[in-house]
């Protein structure tokens, strides 16, 4: 039973963490909702700011797993977390998941070399903060 356990966390993970991550991404370029922007700046100082600390903690994650920005709806504030593997966010931590970034080695080694950082801070350049803004406007309510 525990094994059965183990596989459904890492592979339904798997695929809560994938089907967020691919709604999180476009070619287009976006930018927060006004919202949101506001959420950011309460709890991060500035847009960058919060890009700068989710990225370092990405970058920080030990072999395989996800750097997060989530919601915390007790403390009504957005938070940086990491999951190892394919732990889903809301699972593990309480946060419901809005911005994710995949840090396992397939998510970057060819295109960029193996250097976990170079992918992290592009990831921002194909940051689909429509879908990232909706999701905080749902975590809301």
């Amino acid at each position: 039973m525990v094994a059965l356990l183990n596989a459904i966390k890492f592979n339904g993970g798997g695929h809560i963490n994938h089907t967020i991550l691919w709604c999180n991404l476009s070619p287009c370029k976006s930018e927060p909702s006004c919202a949101f922007k506001q959420a950011i700046e309460r709890d991060f100082g500035s847009l960058e700011n919060m890009k700068n600390q989710l990225a370092t903690t990405s970058v920080g994650v030990q072999g395989s797993g996800w750097g997060w920005l989530g919601y915390n709806k007790l403390a009504k504030k957005l938070q940086i977390a990491t999951c190892q593997n394919q732990d889903p966010l809301q699972a593990t931590t309480g946060l419901i998941p809005l911005f994710g970034i995949d840090v396992w080695e397939h998510a970057y080694y060819l295109q960029y070399k193996n250097v976990r950082a170079d992918y992290v801070k592009a990831i921002f350049d194909v940051a689909n903060w429509n879908d990232i803004s909706a999701r905080y406007e749902a975590a809301l309510k």
